[in-house]
């Protein structure tokens, strides 16, 4: 990780903070809007999941506006993994996804083996993607090689999943951190790489968004 270039602080908040000054006419409002729904991962991660709640998130998901057939099915249904079934049978061949988190999310502070296990559950249960969380604890202590090696194993428990590695922004401290891990989940074979978890703050922010633009893969919270 050593070759890994700094980031540009000042330039990636002020290229953030120049979204937000751009005039953008409504047919492209409405384009991204449409882009924007079908990108999304409809997640419900809470103790208090039942079956019942993740059929209403399902019908959501297929449908977000009931009797307007004109606003997209979202990507996926993020769950739980011992919720994954419920949402596999509720979603039949709808085309939206199924997504589970793994790897003792959100902390990813568990024994590698559980963290495996979990993952090939999951998929068994009928995950088309699963989601990971990376060891923040050994990437922040400089164990970039126990980051790596667990993305790889998770990956290959995936099968033929698509593996998304969560980095959790607001926990790496730096955008420098940020662009190491998020080339370190590429290296190992991350499908997608995504920003944060959501039960921490600050979560994902645009100026972290900036701060990386390495092509080779999407840096992105949903499946296009």
């Amino acid at each position: 990780m050593r070759g890994v270039r700094s980031v540009d602080q000042v330039g990636a908040e002020e290229r953030a903070a120049s979204l937000a000054k751009r005039s953008i006419k409504k047919a492209s409002k409405l384009w991204a809007l449409d882009l924007a729904i079908r990108c999304m991962d409809l997640t419900t991660l809470e103790g208090m999941d039942t079956p019942g709640k993740i059929a209403a998130l399902c019908a959501k998901g297929i449908r977000p506006k009931p009797g307007d057939p004109t606003i997209p099915s979202v990507a996926a249904i993020c769950i739980y993994p011992a919720r994954v079934a419920d949402a596999r049978e509720h979603l039949g061949s709808s085309g939206v996804r199924v997504a589970s988190v793994a790897t003792a999310f959100p902390s990813g502070q568990s024994f590698l083996s559980l963290k495996i296990d979990e993952t090939q559950q999951a998929v068994a249960a009928g995950a088309d993607e699963v989601d990971m969380v990376i060891d923040r604890g050994a990437f922040l202590s400089g164990d970039y090689q126990k980051v790596y090696d667990e993305i790889v194993a998770v990956k290959e428990a995936c099968g033929d999943a698509h593996l998304k590695v969560i980095v959790e922004t607001g926990e790496l401290g730096t955008y420098d951190s940020v662009r190491r891990a998020s080339i370190l989940a590429m290296a190992a074979g991350a499908d997608f790489i995504k920003t944060s978890t959501g039960k921490v703050q600050p979560a994902a922010t645009l100026p972290v968004k900036a701060s990386d633009r390495v092509p080779r893969r999407p840096v992105r919270d949903a499946r296009p």
